[in-house]
């Protein structure tokens, strides 16, 4: 005889898997800030500087999470059509998995979840995650590319950032050329897992432009608005603000990254200011490693707000 209110209680847990799975991991990470950081002093930074600066800071922060959502909502039209919110949550899930495991180990959980959530074939969810990232790593190097020509000066620098700014678009003219090579060199049975690679690359020129075009806009609005934090919190000028947020960032899309990117990511803003004409003094490197932290956190509570927000975004799944 079944036991009806178990197989009930069973049904509703598997159906809301994800949002409970949401809330435990929001638990978690604001406790894991009250351990490391204390919300007294996430609160007390902006005291200072301003709260209307810190909404706006936070406000920009979250808009990029929408974008980002935006742009892998475009890649997989079929799949996410009419389910916006859904992938919402999914993408701040993963996003704050990303941040709080470490090594990259969280990347792992995106095709998983697409796979759950829209059935997205292992393969492509993964092809398509390397696509993205790359596309991430090459704005980031190209933004990191502008302060340098902007520093030289030099014609041949700007040629040379031009020339890499365009090499995305060159790789994907030639997709279909590597394709047919790689059926040539791998066995038959690897070409199904072959086609489900192809198929988590952009369709279209079009929808390569659109998913290029929102990364490009999504991580110089991000650069801006981390510069501008460090500048009003760090006293820095323009250079060493943009090249601080450029190191933060660039610490975290490597492999080698602490949990939520304690030590690694105000590391690599200080490293970035320096590297852009910081001062090194005493007084202003305390000053500026105090930036780097505050910035941090800017960036840590702007990802457990996002995530919470998008648990208000997603529609429940109906039986």
């Amino acid at each position: 005889m079944k036991n009806y209110p178990v197989a009930s209680r069973r049904a509703w847990i598997i159906r809301h898997a994800m949002t409970l799975g949401t809330v435990a991991i929001i638990a978690v990470y604001a406790a894991f800030i009250q351990w490391v950081w204390g919300w007294q002093s996430v609160v007390s930074l902006w005291n200072g500087a301003g709260w209307t600066s810190a909404l706006v800071a936070l406000a920009l922060l979250l808009g990029t999470y929408v974008l980002r959502t935006w742009r892998i909502y475009d890649y997989f039209p079929e799949e996410t059509g009419g389910h916006f919110g859904t992938l919402l949550r999914l993408v701040q899930v993963h996003n704050l998995l990303n941040v709080m495991l470490p090594f990259r180990t969280g990347e792992a959980s995106f095709p998983l979840l697409m796979r759950r959530e829209f059935d997205v074939p292992l393969a492509r969810g993964t092809s398509a995650l390397l696509v993205m990232r790359l596309f991430d790593l090459h704005a980031l190097l190209a933004a990191a590319g502008t302060g340098l020509a902007l520093q030289t000066g030099k014609v041949w620098a700007w040629a040379l950032w031009l020339l890499f700014l365009l090499l995305p678009a060159v790789a994907f003219a030639l997709r279909g050329h590597a394709f047919r090579l790689f059926a040539k060199v791998l066995p038959v049975k690897a070409g199904k897992l072959l086609e489900e690679v192809e198929a988590g690359l952009p369709f279209d020129a079009g929808a390569f432009a659109r998913a290029w075009g929102a990364t490009l806009i999504n991580w110089f609005t991000k650069i801006a608005v981390l510069a501008w934090v460090l500048g009003l919190l760090g006293g820095l000028s323009i250079a060493p603000s943009f090249g601080g947020a450029l190191g933060g960032e660039l610490s975290s899309v490597l492999p080698v990254h602490a949990p939520a990117g304690v030590g690694t990511y105000p590391a690599g803003i200080t490293a970035g200011a320096l590297a852009f004409g910081a001062d090194a003094g005493r007084q202003a490197l305390e000053e500026l490693g105090q930036a780097a932290v505050n910035t941090h956190l800017l960036v840590i509570v702007s990802s457990l707000v996002g995530t919470a927000l998008s648990l208000f975004a997603a529609r429940p799944k109906r039986d």
